[in-house]
Parts: structure tokens; C-alpha cells; sequence
């Protein structure tokens, strides 16, 4: 079988592959950079090992506004409105929670299929505001002028199906209420305009199609048209406006520094700092052709092998992941891993595929395709 022409192939050698893996499960955790491991010896070795606490004034200080900016590129945000810190649970608190702030609005929808901890977040914001909370479908969201904030997945974690931002923002802007959209399984792999669609806040990971690496923390996006009323509930003392002023009474930030929280975390934002310079050498419209590709490759493979029924829609409504439905999907996933096969499993019967364009193949695409049809 020929493969099709890979307009990326060049950026795969600044990944540290196994050659005998097959990595599909990129939506979960990106692969690491060559870069990140020396950037990160680095760190430890001179910034923290050599300069010590001067390393906080030689960078480290600034370093949430930095990398966000860099994230920012990728997600349609001009400069000074995201920052990356905290994970992305912490961060849907602030954003869900300095949305419905002096408000008199009475509901917060969310995306019936939203990923769980969307969901539980959604629940203590309704739960501490007295905020009914109202689960719906995207296609059916019922939107009244009661609705105070909608929040949304930009791709189903489950499905991989992907939601039109630009109808549904506009959808929820037209009875005056406000949107936030979680990004974790978008950001990297689509042109997302967060700034054109005027989008009121957004979170989202790092880990994933960031090749952040593990636990590496997550961004928020807060336009400055909406930087001076957000209100988030956690007054930490580095989204103080003169924070080692070490005042007794809280003053934000004016920028979107006042949704900072805590001291970050220095060693895992400078090696997301590290990953993100592969993306000084491609186009996210080249990344989404070849996610498009990649994807529709795989389902031509496997759509009509026995068992397996595809949930992951075959149009370009989708993310880069391909979803099978099939009723021993655990064992199966297990049996792929043992062959360095690596995708995952959602209980009970879903077996996910993520392809991440920057380093996966339609070779890659093609062995997962056959040990698949081999298991089955």
C-alpha cells in the first residue's frame, strides 16, 4: 500500500519516537520533543542549580504571560489574554465562576456530553452560586434569557466529534448570555479564533497535542474586553496587581495576570516552554489537512471490520481521534499495547485513536489498521 504524501514528515525527527511503537493516544498525552530533555536539564542544572533564587528575576517571573502568549498563537489570541498556570479543572473553576459573578441570571448549561470533570466543576460553581445547572445536548441547548454562562467541549473526548464555535458562540451571545469553551482536545491540532469569534473565556491542557508533558500546566483565555469585570474566586497572591508588595488587601492585576493564582510551577512550564518551539516551524492549516487526512485514512481501513462500529464522524465535523465502538473494546485495546499498538479505552466499548499530525504517519496509521483487522 503507498502512503499519501506527508507534508510534516520533517518535524517528526524533532520528536523522541521508538520506532517500534506506534503512539496513538496523543489526545491523552503528546510525545516529548527532542528539545524538552536538555531545555529541562537545563533548569535544573544552571536556573535553579547555579542562579538559584535570581533565576525568578531572569525569567521565571514572567513566565506564565510568556508561554502564554506562545499558546496564544495557537488558539487565536492576541498577546495578553492567556496565561498558563493551575490545571485545567482549576482553571474551568475560575473561568465558570467569574462568568456568573453578579449576575442575575438564574441557569448554567453545559454539554450533556461534556468530559467528567467539566461536569463536577459545573456542579460546585451551581452548587456555591445557587445557579440551577442544566445538562443538554449542543444541538438542542434550549438557550432562554435566564441562561447566565453555556460551557462547551470543542471536540467530544468519547466521539471525537467537533462543534461549530463560531454558530454556537454566536448561538449563546444571541440571548445575552456567555460562553466558555474548554480547548484540551483542540488546541493544537485546529485553527481555533478565539479573538475573531469573540469567544468570552476558554481553558484548556498542555499535555496533550502541546506535548506539554505529564501534569504540565494548563492555560486560560480571558479577552482583554473582559479582563477588568473578571472576578475570579481565587485572590491568589501572584494575581495581585504588586504581588511582593505583600499588601493585606487583595488588588488584581488589570491584565490577565489576575488570573494567576499560586506560585507556578517553573520546571514543567519551561518544559512546555521547550515543546512548544516545534511550532515555530509549521502552520496549524498544515497540522488540520493532515490530521483530516490521517483520520480518513485510518477509517477507510477499518470501518468495515467485523465488530467495530466507527462513532467518530466521517465528515470534517471531527477532531483528530478515531472512535470504535465494539463490545470487548478493553480486551482488545490490551491486545493492541502488547503489540506496541498504543491507543486507549473509554468503558465501557470505546476504543480511541489519537493521531497527532506533528509525528504520527499514515504508515503508523496503516500498522495500527492491520494488527487491528489481525486482533479481529
Amino acid at each position: 500500500m503507498t502512503s499519501p504524501p506527508d507534508p510534516l514528515a520533517h518535524i517528526r525527527d524533532l520528536f523522541d519516537l521508538d520506532d517500534d511503537v506506534v503512539y496513538l493516544d496523543g489526545n491523552s498525552l503528546g510525545a516529548p520533543p527532542k528539545a524538552v530533555a536538555e531545555r529541562v536539564q537545563h533548569v535544573v542544572r544552571h536556573q535553579w542549580g547555579r542562579r538559584l533564587i535570581r533565576s525568578w528575576s531572569e525569567g521565571w517571573w514572567e513566565a506564565p504571560e510568556r508561554v502564554g502568549n506562545r499558546v496564544g498563537r495557537l488558539v487565536g489570541a492576541a498577546p495578553g489574554q492567556v496565561v498558563v498556570a493551575d490545571s485545567t479543572s482549576v482553571n474551568l473553576f475560575k473561568a465558570l465562576m467569574g462568568a456568573v459573578r453578579n449576575t442575575d441570571r438564574m441557569e448554567i448549561v453545559v454539554d450533556e456530553g461534556t468530559f467528567p470533570t467539566d461536569g463536577y466543576i459545573a456542579r460546585s460553581v451551581s452548587e456555591l452560586t445557587g445557579l440551577a445547572l442544566r445538562a443538554a445536548p449542543p444541538e438542542e441547548l434550549d438557550l432562554r434569557d435566564t441562561t447566565a454562562v453555556v460551557l462547551l467541549n470543542h471536540v467530544d473526548y468519547r466521539t471525537g466529534r467537533l462543534l461549530d464555535m463560531a454558530r454556537l458562540t454566536e448561538q449563546v451571545h444571541a440571548v445575552g448570555a456567555k460562553v466558555v469553551w474548554d480547548l484540551c482536545h483542540s488546541a493544537g491540532v485546529l485553527p481555533i479564533e478565539l479573538d475573531a469569534l469573540g469567544v468570552d473565556l476558554a481553558v484548556g491542557c498542555t499535555y496533550k497535542f502541546l506535548n506539554g508533558g505529564p501534569g504540565s500546566p494548563a492555560f486560560i483565555y480571558v479577552p482583554k474586553a473582559g479582563q477588568s469585570a473578571f472576578e475570579q474566586p481565587l485572590t491568589g497572591w501572584t494575581g495581585h496587581e504588586v504581588p511582593f508588595a505583600m499588601a493585606p488587601e487583595y488588588t488584581p492585576d488589570p491584565g490577565v495576570t489576575r488570573a494567576r493564582v499560586g506560585t507556578p510551577d517553573i520546571i514543567s512550564m519551561l518544559a512546555l516552554d521547550a515543546a512548544l518551539d516545534v511550532w515555530d516551524h509549521v502552520e496549524l492549516a498544515d497540522v488540520r489537512a493532515k490530521g483530516l487526512r490521517l483520520t480518513s485514512h485510518f477509517i477507510s481501513l477499518v470501518e468495515d471490520l467485523p465488530g467495530l462500529e466507527l462513532i467518530t464522524p466521517r465528515d470534517e465535523w471531527r477532531g483528530h481521534q478515531v472512535s470504535l465502538r465494539h463490545p470487548e473494546a478493553k480486551r482488545i485495546m490490551t491486545q493492541l499495547i502488547e503489540r506496541q499498538v498504543i491507543g486507549d479505552h473509554r468503558p465501557p466499548d470505546v476504543l480511541r485513536f489519537g493521531f497527532a499530525p506533528l509525528y504520527n504517519t499514515f504508515a503508523d496509521a496503516e500498522r495500527a489498521a492491520d494488527t487491528l483487522k489481525t486482533l479481529l
